[in-house]
């Protein structure tokens, strides 16, 4: 059977989709050199991305030559990139271009969004960045482009109907913008994962914060890319209008999605600590949140 074949059919629950084992030894099974986390502030988001893998390894230590990779940005809304309720699309066409210099087969690029998909797609921006890269992309307004997955050890969250496009990759990208969020507190990596469900109300319904740090508990990113380029600091996570941000021009690069929330949190001027589901996912295991413990590159341009 076929890797999705085997999803679907429950047979790999609690196996390596199901449990990520690898973020359970985050810190610890990094190649020498290589940071737990990048921070580049000063340039512009290409800029920024590139210099951070440089200090990761490169992306050839991330995706390999065949490979079918997912990029998620955040595009969950009708609303151009000046608002920054979007990740910044200059910043997925070049992921999306420096995937597909590592070799991968093809990248697809999606999200469940908030407003009416084929109008955030184009919005956004992140439509046409993506395709002028290179990258396919993917509706996700349909529930029947979603499937049942078991959530192992889930407090709140056991449950989830997740896109299929990710159940059929082998390399999964998170690229959160950085933003006030008037439930979770701030949506950044972890909450960026909401995009990839279908039933995002049961999590609103039922301890969000939860229910966010749950979910991870299934799959964790590959590479969480945090664009902190353009922040909205109040409204969000719609936001009403570019008074709502402030230019910050910082980036936060890791393999491990709650250090990278955790960082970007800071950034944002607000104590991880303070953030139910960045608190209740390091207390899971998932990710590490005591920075100062962690290895960080810190890049100025």
């Amino acid at each position: 059977m076929r890797r999705r074949e085997l999803i679907y059919a429950g047979l790999l629950t609690g196996g390596a989709l199901a449990l990520p084992q690898w973020g359970r030894a985050l810190g610890h099974a990094l190649a020498p050199g290589i940071p737990h986390l990048a921070a580049v502030k000063g340039g512009e988001a290409e800029v920024m991305f590139d210099r951070a893998m440089q200090a990761l390894g490169g992306m050839q230590a991330f995706v390999k030559k065949g490979q079918k990779v997912v990029v998620k940005p955040n595009i969950g809304w009708d609303a151009g990139p000046e608002r920054a309720a979007n990740t910044n699309p200059a910043l997925i066409a070049r992921i999306v271009k420096r995937c597909l210099e590592a070799g991968a087969r093809e990248v697809v690029v999606f999200d469940n969004t908030c407003d009416t998909w084929n109008l955030c797609y184009a919005s956004s921006g992140i439509e046409k960045a993506a395709k002028a890269a290179g990258a396919r992309i993917a509706p996700g307004h349909l529930e029947g482009y979603y499937q049942q997955v078991s959530i192992p050890n889930g407090v709140k969250l056991k449950e989830a109907k997740v896109h299929e496009a990710l159940l059929e990759s082998d390399v999964f990208i998170n690229v959160p913008i950085l933003k006030h969020h008037s439930s979770a507190d701030l949506s950044i990596a972890m909450k960026n994962l909401m995009g990839v469900v279908w039933d995002r109300r049961y999590w609103h319904r039922n301890d969000l914060h939860q229910c966010i740090a749950d979910f991870t508990l299934w799959r964790t990113p590959d590479l969480n890319v945090v664009d902190a380029y353009r922040v909205m600091k109040k409204n969000g996570p719609r936001g009403v209008s570019v008074a709502d941000t402030t230019i910050y021009k910082m980036q936060v690069v890791s393999r491990d999605i709650v250090a990278a929330d955790a960082a970007s949190a800071k950034i944002f001027g607000s104590d991880p600590a303070s953030i139910g589901h960045i608190r209740k996912a390091a207390a899971s295991g998932v990710g590490r949140m005591d920075l100062d413990k962690l290895d960080i590159q810190r890049i100025s341009l």
